[in-house]
């Protein structure tokens, strides 16, 4: 990684000229092969998919989309002459458009049934040459145009239909550009420089860019399906980001210690670029867990989003360094540059509100700790509620006129109308399917049902039944059950289909295969964690809080977008079921990120305790260390993840939604409360692993130790800064001890420091409550040890440290004296 890190940050130019070749070469190949997006929501060995493929074969699909223009007379009929002649006028206009196919007028012989049984609500339909995502927004805008001059004395008209939809979207990139401006504020605000501001963004463009223009060309030899891109988008954003800044922090720190620029950029890579990959890993790898699901709708969106992260990370670590090259030390703003000019390298441990609150959490672990876990617990009872289906434009705001022409239709046709169901048989004689269609009639919850016309030359026929309730409800789904029940017992060879079926299917096998997908995630990344951090408790406690968080996540988004609490508000549309596919991308996704955060917040945990052994130590300086950056990471994948709510997209928006709160419930409450409280309770067992497992164990190098200062600035390094025989090597060791008055009285919150030669501060602690201490050293040596209560008496005594752990106790007497 060392070796490859310093070849892209030397050859800049050429890496950075190799990349802007592939955004711009896939782009132009994506432009010339053009998109090829599928939707496969129908799965292998269901009722409705046989019954989808029968009617493949008898009804072939038209090449076009079939959307409708409905209205209502609020005076009188719609067969009235001033609403039939303007009406006709329209129409006439939309089927003379270049691109329209097929107009179907409810005034025609063959639409007499679109006109409803009070006159007062009437439909057309149109049909499209293309397919939805084919057809130019211009020809959409001039039949919308057309549709509602028609409006006003007394008439209302609406359109309905996916080519509405897609028209009526937000431009393309709106959510996209929202989610980049507001990780800019973010990212300026953390680091107070625009050039570090902007390395994150410029690696999150590049991955996203050639990650959706590589899913395009992948959409014409696998099916992609359409939300493919939005999720990888959605994601490769909000990694990219986090993946850089990871690593420009610890680059930033490196220059601030007095490094050069070349070697800090280096180390960055060598220490936090491992911690990307293996970050980038665990994401993959919960993504792949998708494919425990075994449907081919998951698998595209799997593979689309895989590979985003995988680009993600591989700009981060050839990318990035590249660009560090060219930047050097202008990655700092201009005060760090001064200060660091006029006062040397700064290696003191952090201070501020992370140590201060890192230090609260390890003196109240138990009563934070039950806070964080009776939020999470509340916010995951909706859960319990939770009811798995699938949108439609019945969900689409209210001042939408897809969502108003889907209540006319209601209104005018029943619930059910804007999904009927189809009862196809195959091979059935006309008197069975006679008897079938009585037997349907008396069915509870069926509105209307008709025998639709045997096409020429088949023995499929199609009964279709309209439901009394909407597409969505209980209700409905029952009815579905009913039918396919009834059915069993005649005996006939008959399918229920249609696309509310469909739906119900995807839902049903969804959430009956969703516990393997869960234990396969848990499962694996439980066995990553183990092998990274040699520890039995980390990944346990990991796998539990992975799935509080989910729960939690989930609650909220029953509440918002199944309860419906404060949907309209936020302009996302009518409650309903959650989306059958969501859950499992949600908590693969969730699972990865959660798990980025573990390593990278427990990482510097076991990078301590590894050194001293003390567990409160080394639980307090990983919070302090990390939770500044994982916020802020936190806090643009929040961004990034919420600006998908004005992507136009139920879905898109309700993964937003959902990841939004996912991630702010991990980030703040679980890694900044929960984690580090557990860990304060669990003591030295979060580490025990059994001997024999230890030994079978392959290892693995999350993110190896940092070299001294002196190496990075490229001071050579002195037998004693390096290390003695029989040393800890080159982190040298530890002085410990007790902090008490000439009485023997323990001292708490007594501040201690540990001062090298050159007059840097190397460590600083507070003492516990008992009056106990511990410092590290970075190596062997003479230092200053110093300790201040408040602001009176104060203490220091030069000290040398050797090979071994110095046991030290401070005794304060008089101001300035030692012991």
């Amino acid at each position: 990684m060392e070796a490859w890190a310093r070849w892209c940050y030397r050859r800049k130019w050429a890496v950075l000229l190799l990349w802007v070749g592939a955004l711009f070469g896939l782009g132009a190949a994506a432009s010339v092969a053009g998109t090829n997006y599928s939707s496969i929501f129908s799965l292998p060995d269901t009722d409705s998919r046989r019954a989808t493929e029968l009617m493949t074969e008898a009804f072939p699909e038209t090449s076009g989309d079939e959307n409708t223009v409905v209205w209502r007379a609020s005076d009188g009929t719609v067969r009235d002459g001033a609403v039939k002649d303007r009406l006709e006028e329209a129409l006439e206009k939309i089927a003379a458009m270049k691109g329209v196919g097929e107009v179907t007028s409810p005034y025609s012989p063959q639409g007499a049934a679109q006109i409803s049984e009070d006159g007062r609500i009437a439909y057309a339909r149109v049909v499209f040459t293309e397919q939805a995502d084919a057809i130019s927004k211009d020809l959409v805008e001039d039949v919308v145009k057309a549709a509602e001059e028609a409006r006003g004395d007394g008439v209302q008209v609406e359109l309905g239909g996916q080519a509405i939809v897609f028209a009526s979207e937000p431009a393309e990139g709106t959510a996209e550009l929202v989610g980049i401006v507001a990780a800019g504020i973010v990212l300026f605000v953390a680091f107070g420089s625009l050039y570090a501001m902007l390395l994150p963004l410029v690696i999150a463009i590049f991955a996203v860019g050639t990650g959706t223009l590589t899913a395009n060309l992948l959409g014409h030899v696998t099916d992609v399906p359409e939300v493919a891109p939005v999720l990888g988008t959605l994601v490769g954003l909000g990694v990219g980001v986090d993946y850089a800044l990871f690593i420009v922090t610890r680059h930033r720190k490196g220059l601030l210690r007095g490094a050069d620029p070349e070697e800090s950029a280096v180390t960055a890579l060598n220490t936090s670029g491992r911690a990307v990959m293996f970050a980038g890993a665990t994401v993959c790898i919960a993504l792949a867990g998708m494919l425990v699901m075994n449907m081919r709708f998951l698998n595209g969106v799997a593979l689309a989003t895989s590979l985003t992260v995988i680009l993600s990370v591989l700009a981060a670590v050839t990318l990035l360094p590249a660009l560090l090259g060219i930047l050097g030390s202008r990655v700092l703003s201009r005060r760090q540059r001064r200060r660091l000019a006029e006062q040397g390298p700064v290696t003191a441990e952090p201070r501020g509100a992370a140590a201060r609150w890192a230090r609260v959490v390890e003196r109240r672990p138990r009563v934070l700790g039950l806070i964080a876990l009776v939020v999470m617990v509340a916010l995951s009872i909706p859960v319990l509620s939770l009811r798995l289906g699938t949108t439609d434009q019945g969900n689409h705001p209210e001042d939408s006129t897809t969502r108003k022409a889907y209540d006319l239709l209601a209104d005018g046709f029943g619930p059910g109308f804007n999904g009927p169901l189809q009862l196809v048989a195959d091979g059935t004689e006309p008197e069975a399917v006679r008897e079938l269609v009585e037997r349907a009639r008396q069915t509870d919850g069926v509105a209307r049902v008709v025998a639709l016309p045997m096409p020429p030359g088949s023995d499929v026929s199609v009964i279709q039944v309209v439901p009394t309730t909407s597409p969505q409800s209980v209700e409905t789904d029952r009815l579905i059950d009913a039918l396919r029940a009834d059915i069993k017992e005649s005996g006939e060879k008959v399918h229920v289909g249609g696309i509310t079926a469909v739906f119900k299917d995807f839902a049903q096998v969804t959430g009956d295969r969703l516990p393997y997908f869960v234990a396969a995630i848990v499962v694996l990344g439980f066995l990553l964690l183990m092998v990274a951090f040699r520890s039995l408790v980390v990944p346990l406690t990991a796998a539990l809080m992975n799935l509080i968080a989910a729960a939690a996540s989930f609650g909220l988004l029953v509440a918002i977008f199944q309860w419906g609490w404060g949907a309209e508000a936020l302009g996302i549309g009518k409650e309903g079921p959650i989306t059958a596919f969501l859950p499992v991308i949600m908590l693969s996704l969730l699972f990865g990120l959660s798990m980025d955060y573990q390593v990278f917040l427990v990482s510097r945990m076991h990078e301590e305790w590894v050194h001293t052994k003390d567990n409160a130590r080394a639980v307090r300086v990983g919070l302090t260390e990390t939770s500044r950056v994982i916020n802020s990471a936190a806090l643009i994948m929040i961004c990034v993840f919420a600006a998908f709510v004005f992507s136009g997209d139920p879905e898109g928006a309700m993964v937003g939604v959902g990841l939004a709160g996912a991630v702010a419930l991990d980030a703040f409450i679980l890694r900044t409360v929960l984690v580090p409280a557990a860990m304060h309770l669990l003591g030295k067992y979060n580490w025990w692993l059994p001997a024999g497992l230890e030994k079978r164990l392959p290892h693995l190098a999350v993110e190896p130790p940092e070299r001294p200062v002196a190496a990075l600035a490229g001071v050579p390094m002195t037998k004693s800064a390096a290390g003695t025989p029989g040393s800890d090597g080159p982190h040298g060791s530890v002085v410990h001890g007790f902090v008490r008055t000439p009485e023997g009285e323990q001292v708490g919150d007594a501040e201690l420091s540990l001062v090298s030669p050159e007059g840097r501060t190397v460590d600083r602690v507070a003492s516990l409550a008992d009056g106990s201490y511990i410092l590290s050293a970075p190596g062997a040596g003479a230092y200053l040890l110093t300790a201040t209560v408040g602001a009176g008496t104060s203490w220091s005594r030069h000290i040398v440290i050797g090979g071994e752990p110095l046991v030290h106790d401070v005794v304060l007497t008089e101001v300035g004296a030692g012991r």
